[in-house]
Protein backbone atom coordinates (compact mmCIF):
# COMPACT_ATOMS: atom_id res chain seq x y z
CA UNK A 1 0.00 0.00 0.00
CA UNK A 2 2.70 2.44 0.96
CA UNK A 3 3.93 2.23 -2.94
CA UNK A 4 0.91 2.75 -4.56
CA UNK A 5 0.02 5.64 -2.34
CA UNK A 6 3.72 7.27 -3.34
CA UNK A 7 2.37 6.20 -6.73
CA UNK A 8 -0.97 7.91 -6.62
CA UNK A 9 0.66 10.73 -4.85
CA UNK A 10 3.30 12.00 -8.20
CA UNK A 11 -0.20 11.40 -10.46
CA UNK A 12 -1.40 14.34 -7.85
CA UNK A 13 1.58 16.13 -8.81
CA UNK A 14 1.37 15.72 -11.90
CA UNK A 15 -2.28 16.86 -12.28
CA UNK A 16 -0.90 19.79 -9.58
CA UNK A 17 1.41 21.05 -12.53
CA UNK A 18 -1.03 20.91 -15.57
CA UNK A 19 -3.93 22.47 -12.73
CA UNK A 20 -0.90 25.23 -12.49
CA UNK A 21 -0.37 25.71 -16.30
CA UNK A 22 -4.15 26.19 -17.00
CA UNK A 23 -4.08 29.17 -14.41
CA UNK A 24 -1.25 30.84 -15.70
CA UNK A 25 -1.68 30.47 -19.56
CA UNK A 26 -5.81 30.33 -19.73
CA UNK A 27 -7.62 32.20 -16.06
CA UNK A 28 -5.12 34.81 -15.08
CA UNK A 29 -5.01 36.91 -18.19
CA UNK A 30 -8.44 36.42 -18.44
CA UNK A 31 -9.93 36.79 -14.76
CA UNK A 32 -7.00 38.06 -12.89
CA UNK A 33 -4.79 36.66 -10.40
CA UNK A 34 -7.06 36.48 -7.45
CA UNK A 35 -9.92 35.19 -9.40
CA UNK A 36 -7.72 32.50 -11.40
CA UNK A 37 -6.08 31.24 -8.07
CA UNK A 38 -9.27 30.46 -6.45
CA UNK A 39 -10.84 29.53 -9.23
CA UNK A 40 -7.47 26.79 -9.79
CA UNK A 41 -7.48 25.73 -6.62
CA UNK A 42 -11.12 24.41 -6.56
CA UNK A 43 -10.21 22.70 -9.92
CA UNK A 44 -7.45 21.37 -8.51
CA UNK A 45 -9.36 20.07 -5.22
CA UNK A 46 -11.99 18.69 -7.84
CA UNK A 47 -9.14 17.00 -9.16
CA UNK A 48 -8.14 15.14 -6.33
CA UNK A 49 -11.12 13.63 -5.30
CA UNK A 50 -11.75 12.70 -8.85
CA UNK A 51 -8.45 10.78 -8.49
CA UNK A 52 -9.17 9.48 -5.73
CA UNK A 53 -11.97 8.29 -6.68
CA UNK A 54 -10.97 6.13 -9.25
CA UNK A 55 -8.03 5.38 -7.59
CA UNK A 56 -8.17 4.36 -4.02
CA UNK A 57 -9.75 1.08 -4.33
CA UNK A 58 -6.18 0.54 -6.28
CA UNK A 59 -4.27 1.69 -3.53
CA UNK A 60 -6.11 -0.57 -1.12
CA UNK A 61 -6.76 0.87 2.68
CA UNK A 62 -8.30 -1.70 4.83
CA UNK A 63 -10.17 0.72 7.06
CA UNK A 64 -11.07 4.25 7.37
CA UNK A 65 -7.97 4.69 9.77
CA UNK A 66 -5.72 3.72 7.22
CA UNK A 67 -7.57 5.76 4.51
CA UNK A 68 -6.47 8.97 6.84
CA UNK A 69 -2.98 7.80 6.96
CA UNK A 70 -3.24 7.61 3.34
CA UNK A 71 -4.58 11.61 2.97
CA UNK A 72 -1.89 12.58 5.94
CA UNK A 73 0.98 11.19 4.07
CA UNK A 74 -0.43 12.69 0.53
CA UNK A 75 -0.74 16.08 2.67
CA UNK A 76 2.56 15.70 4.40
CA UNK A 77 4.46 14.98 1.09
CA UNK A 78 2.20 18.14 -0.26
CA UNK A 79 3.80 20.38 2.41
CA UNK A 80 7.62 18.92 2.07
CA UNK A 81 7.56 19.24 -1.74
CA UNK A 82 5.96 22.95 -2.14
CA UNK A 83 8.17 24.45 0.40
CA UNK A 84 11.29 22.42 -0.58
CA UNK A 85 10.78 23.10 -4.21
CA UNK A 86 9.58 26.26 -3.79
CA UNK A 87 12.57 27.81 -1.68
CA UNK A 88 15.28 25.27 -1.56
CA UNK A 89 15.02 24.86 -5.49
CA UNK A 90 13.31 27.65 -6.79
CA UNK A 91 14.23 30.08 -4.83
CA UNK A 92 11.28 31.75 -3.85
CA UNK A 93 11.17 33.85 -0.35
CA UNK A 94 9.38 32.47 2.50
CA UNK A 95 6.65 35.21 2.62
CA UNK A 96 6.07 34.64 -1.30
CA UNK A 97 5.27 31.14 -0.29
CA UNK A 98 3.10 31.99 1.96
CA UNK A 99 0.85 34.36 0.39
CA UNK A 100 -1.07 31.16 -1.29
CA UNK A 101 -1.98 30.44 2.58
CA UNK A 102 -3.31 34.36 2.82
CA UNK A 103 -7.68 34.22 2.96
CA UNK A 104 -7.55 37.23 3.66
CA UNK A 105 -6.46 38.18 -0.09
CA UNK A 106 -8.65 35.32 -1.28
CA UNK A 107 -6.29 32.51 -1.21
CA UNK A 108 -7.88 29.34 -0.84
CA UNK A 109 -4.84 27.22 -1.41
CA UNK A 110 -5.90 25.47 2.51
CA UNK A 111 -8.67 23.93 0.33
CA UNK A 112 -6.63 22.16 -2.03
CA UNK A 113 -4.91 20.88 1.32
CA UNK A 114 -7.69 19.81 3.37
CA UNK A 115 -9.06 18.28 0.07
CA UNK A 116 -5.70 16.44 -0.17
CA UNK A 117 -5.78 15.38 3.68
CA UNK A 118 -9.51 14.55 3.91
CA UNK A 119 -9.96 12.67 0.07
CA UNK A 120 -9.27 9.27 0.88
CA UNK A 121 -10.65 8.35 3.91
CA UNK A 122 -14.12 10.23 2.46
CA UNK A 123 -13.93 8.33 -1.02
CA UNK A 124 -13.24 5.03 1.87
CA UNK A 125 -16.48 6.38 4.00
CA UNK A 126 -18.48 6.82 0.96
CA UNK A 127 -17.66 3.42 -1.20
CA UNK A 128 -18.12 1.30 2.12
Amino acid sequence: MPFRTLIIWFALLLIAVVNGGFREILLVPHIGVEAGHAVSSITLSAGIVLLTWLTLSWIGPASAREAWLIGLAWLVMTLVFEFGFGHYLRGQPWRVLLEDYNLLKGRIWLLVLLTTAVAPWAVWVRRD
